[in-house]
Parts: C-alpha cells; sequence; structure tokens
C-alpha cells in the first residue's frame, strides 16, 4: 500500500511523465511485493528553483532531468527487496523514458497500518474486522 509521490522540473511531456509513473509502479510491482491494483501517486512539477537538489551528492552528476521519488510504505520490506526495488526502478527508467539513472533520487519511509485510512473514516488496514473479512495479516 504504498504512497508515492513524484518530483520534477515542470516542462515534460504527458506521455514522460507517464513512463515514470508506469515503470515505478512496474519496479514495486516486481520487487516490493505490491499488489498489481494498489496505485496511489502525485506527480508534482516544479519550476526549476522549486527543486532544489545537489548535483554531484554522492552518485551524481545530476541534470534538470532530476527526479524525487518519495515513498511512504505500510510494513518495512528486507534489505534485498529495498536494493532490488532500487535497482530494478533505475532499469525500468532508464528504459523508458530514458531517465539517466544517476538523475532518480528514491526516499522510503514506513508506518504503521493503523496510520491510513482508504476512506469510510476508518483505518481498515487495523481494522480486525476488516483484515478477517479481507484474510490479510494486520502486518501487511
Amino acid at each position: 500500500m504504498p504512497f508515492i509521490r513524484i518530483s520534477m522540473i515542470r516542462g515534460k511531456s504527458e506521455s514522460y511523465v507517464q513512463a515514470i509513473a508506469d515503470g515505478l509502479h512496474r519496479a514495486l510491482v516486481a520487487e516490493y511485493d505490491v499488489p498489481e491494483h494498489d496505485r496511489f501517486q502525485i506527480v508534482h512539477q516544479h519550476a526549476p528553483e522549486e527543486l532544489i537538489f545537489d548535483p554531484s551528492y554522492l552518485a551524481g552528476p545530476r541534470t534538470q532531468d532530476f527526479i524525487l521519488v518519495a515513498i511512504t510504505a505500510g510494513r518495512p520490506r528486507t534489505p534485498e527487496m529495498r536494493r532490488a526495488f532500487f535497482h530494478r526502478a533505475a532499469e525500468e527508467l532508464q528504459r523508458h523514458p530514458g531517465l539517466a539513472p544517476k538523475n532518480l533520487m528514491i526516499v522510503i519511509n514506513t508506518t504503521q497500518s493503523n496510520e491510513w485510512s482508504f476512506g469510510d473514516g476508518i483505518a481498515q488496514m487495523a481494522s480486525a474486522d476488516w483484515l478477517a473479512a479481507t484474510g490479510m495479516a494486520s502486518d501487511e
């Protein structure tokens, strides 16, 4: 049940933005144990002066194609799953739309199931009745 925020410099085509969102979702499904239809993403496009980043910190050099992906996830994943996801995301976005891997930064934060409400004014994942009805465990 990750929630994805994708931040980039304004000016990319609709197909480029869609390719970024789709590629990240494919990587999450393939490597991060996310169900195919569990997709919640927001794309933020900023003026160049509104997305501030160090062009050379650790993985640089970065260009104006830099994308920052902030993921809020439920349960933590193993270090191996995180590494596989980071690698797969970079591969997916390099393949299409052609994003250089040095221009991709991903940050993952995890939360407790009772910190999410998917509607109806309740925390579905923390509700024993809902969990029993869906057959899901409370730590998913």
